[in-house]
């Protein structure tokens, strides 16, 4: 028993390190990190906001906790061998086959974020949250990559990539920036918090809006209600 075990073990790597099978293991590989990572992020955060932001009992939490976390981590492996898939696929069968191409990661970005987040729900006709979640942070970043790449020098936008006004740019921008994203968003949360994210909106009622509002030292001081 354990001499086929160990047969069966070096055949198995002998398959893992030839080169023959190196795209098609890349996707298994892929999805598997698509799917620890969403793990690993998701699962501290649904439990951190669900129990301090959200009513119910200890099992309904614990169960919209999985939920979250099953949903973000299956997410992330669709998306990731869905992009990889095209990726192989315009290699190989592209217009310059064995070679990726300059537009390959856009289009398969694109395919990737229709098919696992842009999609509405067949059974409610909404977008999932989680999904929200996940999108809302990409575009946060690619607006800031953005902002960077139009103020890099040797890259950007003809004028501002230039000195001096580049270093008054990048020496001014964040700040402007940040104090601007938090006056709009306080300026929403105050006249139309429904628009917002649910859990932002969670958390921003949390802290200032159920600041106003106690009964007894208990409530001022321990429990927020």
């Amino acid at each position: 028993m354990a001499s086929s075990l160990e047969v069966l073990k070096v055949a198995l790597e002998r398959i893992a390190v030839d080169p023959r099978y190196h795209d098609v293991l890349s996707l298994l590989k892929t999805a598997r990190n698509g799917a620890v990572y969403g793990t690993k992020v998701r699962f501290p955060h649904a439990l951190v906001m669900i129990f301090l932001f959200r009513s119910g009992t200890f099992r309904q939490k614990v169960s919209l906790v999985l939920r979250a976390t099953r949903k973000h981590a299956t997410n992330l492996a669709r998306f990731a061998t869905i992009y990889k898939l095209t990726m192989l696929g315009l290699k190989h069968y592209g217009p310059t086959p064995g070679k990726e191409g300059p537009y390959d990661s856009f289009i398969g970005g694109l395919l990737g974020g229709y098919i696992v987040f842009g999609r509405r729900s067949k059974r409610t006709g909404r977008v999932s949250s989680v999904s929200q979640q996940i999108v809302i942070y990409i575009f946060a970043r690619v607006c800031l990559a953005l902002a960077r790449l139009a103020v890099k020098p040797g890259h950007g936008l003809p004028v501002v990539s230039s000195e001096p006004l580049h270093s008054r740019l990048t020496h001014h921008a964040w700040p402007a920036f940040a104090s601007l994203s938090w006056g709009l968003v306080m300026l929403l949360f105050r006249n139309h918090p429904e628009d917002l994210q649910a859990s932002l909106r969670s958390s921003m009622t949390y802290i200032y809006r159920d600041c106003d509002e106690w009964d007894s030292l208990r409530t001022l001081l321990w429990h927020n209600k």
